[in-house]
């Protein structure tokens, strides 16, 4: 089983890899985000002056690290296995009880998009997030023109379940969101198919 609660926790396949982000990761982070700047800042809460600074890079971590104590959120950097990173996934809103429930956001350097590692990443965390940590229902959500992501979370197995108004304030404006939904009930009935 996975623990997350360990630092060194990672989520494994024979090309790529997941882990949480660390203080020895910042160069990697501040070089892709940047280079990635026009490809992102569309689909991301905008960025401001010192958005990938030093300063701002240990603030998150310092975040990240409260959340995971309170096991509110779990963020994870995708990188290959030459250790080039490659994006990274959050997982938060995390319910448990009668609920049982996620919410997972994403981000891919615009090198490495539209080559199969997210679906890959999103695909071994999911498994995890259902078989090891016993989640009951994940969701996501992505503006209506980014096709890529949409298609992307359809061809994991997600469902589109609505449409909100307003959802998510994305590079200073408020944009509406469709809204997807996987519960480990259809997980289990897709992976029986695929076999």
């Amino acid at each position: 089983m996975l623990n997350f609660y360990n630092k060194k926790a990672q989520i494994l396949s024979e090309d790529i890899y997941l882990r949480s982000p660390s203080l020895i990761d910042y160069n990697k982070w501040s070089q892709i985000r940047e280079k990635s700047r026009t490809f992102l800042t569309p689909w991301e809460p905008t960025w401001h002056i010192g958005e990938h600074s030093l300063r701002r890079y240990i603030r998150l971590l310092w975040i990240y690290s409260q959340r995971k104590r309170n096991n509110t959120q779990y963020s994870f950097f995708i990188f290959d296995k030459n250790h080039l990173l490659l994006g990274g996934i959050n997982v938060f809103n995390i319910k448990k009880g009668i609920s049982q429930s996620c919410t997972i956001g994403y981000w891919v350097g615009e090198n490495f998009s539209n080559k199969g590692y997210m679906t890959k990443a999103l695909s071994l965390l999911i498994s995890c997030l259902f078989n090891q940590y016993n989640i009951n229902r994940i969701e996501a959500a992505c503006l209506p023109d980014n096709i890529p992501s949409n298609k992307l979370l359809l061809r994991l197995g997600f469902t589109k379940e609505g449409y909100a108004t307003d959802y998510l304030r994305i590079n200073g404006r408020w944009e509406d969101h469709i809204l997807f939904g996987i519960t480990k009930k259809k997980y289990d009935a897709d992976q029986r198919k695929d076999k």
